[in-house]
């Protein structure tokens, strides 16, 4: 039987009961995915859970968007492979939701933490109905009917400017134009409303002057991973994220290098913002 435990913050829960290392039925699914509309990540221990299996669970949920930028587990593709040692350290320790640069950014990941290091290595998860929900009315208001833009060769600065970054990454440059979001969002599932920047591929407020929308963003950016919004998970070897892309942030802790750290994540198609 599925049980959740809550944690004590703004979002999240442990799910118990429930072997993913099978397969799953169609019932139990649905018990997952109304557990992750009201928790918004949910969390797996224990659970060894081989790539085809891990390529079915998230079929449940839709189909999987790629990511180029990434190397993938043999002979599966959707499956990224997020992994850092002493000789490849993390690139990226920021705050974000992810592929925002899309015009349909994704659902949300399921990752698999298939090598953890001994110490460090946490993720942390940050709701933005929360951080929407301690706006003032005001901000609310202002704020809903902006659009914000995002853009690919901003989050992945740091990549492109590596030697032979700009020819690897080419072809994604290309394929991901800048494209506008709503600042807040809302849920098609839940209805919830939601802050839809961040500081990884959000670049602008369409129609504020460039200091009015870095003053603006700037705000939002700190506001959204206030404490009180955020929940840092510790991950064991063989522990499962599952995560709302549509109403959350996250970021890595990057603390364990140059401990080994394999994560394996599939990111699920989603629909335009509005």
């Amino acid at each position: 039987m599925l049980v959740t435990k809550p944690t004590n913050a703004a979002l999240g829960a442990v799910v118990e009961g429930v072997d993913l290392t099978e397969g799953i039925d169609s019932e139990t699914f649905e018990e997952i995915n109304l557990a992750l509309l009201k928790h918004e990540v949910l969390f797996f221990h224990n659970q060894p859970m081989k790539p085809e299996v891990h390529a079915q669970l998230a079929n449940m949920f839709g189909e999987p968007q790629y990511h180029e930028a990434y190397p993938h587990v043999d002979g599966f593709s959707q499956i990224t492979v997020l992994e850092n040692d002493k000789d490849n350290p993390s690139k990226i320790e920021q705050w974000h939701t992810d592929m925002t640069f899309r015009p349909c950014p994704p659902l949300g990941s399921i990752l698999h933490g298939a090598i953890m290091p001994e110490t460090g290595g946490d993720t942390m998860f940050a709701s933005m109905s929360a951080a929407f929900d301690g706006l003032s009315e005001p901000m609310k208001a202002f704020l809903d009917g902006l659009t914000a833009i995002h853009d690919f060769s901003f989050g992945f600065k740091e990549s492109l400017a590596e030697p032979g970054g700009k020819a690897r990454l080419a072809e994604m440059v290309r394929d991901n134009p800048p494209v506008e979001h709503p600042v807040i969002r809302t849920h098609p599932l839940s209805g919830k409303k939601g802050l839809f920047v961040n500081s990884l591929f959000t670049v602008a407020i369409k129609g504020l002057k460039e200091k009015e929308s870095r003053v603006l963003l700037d705000f939002l950016f700190e506001h959204a991973v206030q404490d009180e919004y955020v929940y840092q998970f510790s991950w064991q070897n063989d522990s499962i994220a599952i995560w709302d892309n549509r109403i959350t942030q996250h970021k890595p802790v990057n603390d364990y290098w140059p401990q080994h750290r394999r994560m394996q994540r599939i990111t699920i198609d989603g629909d335009a913002p509005f």
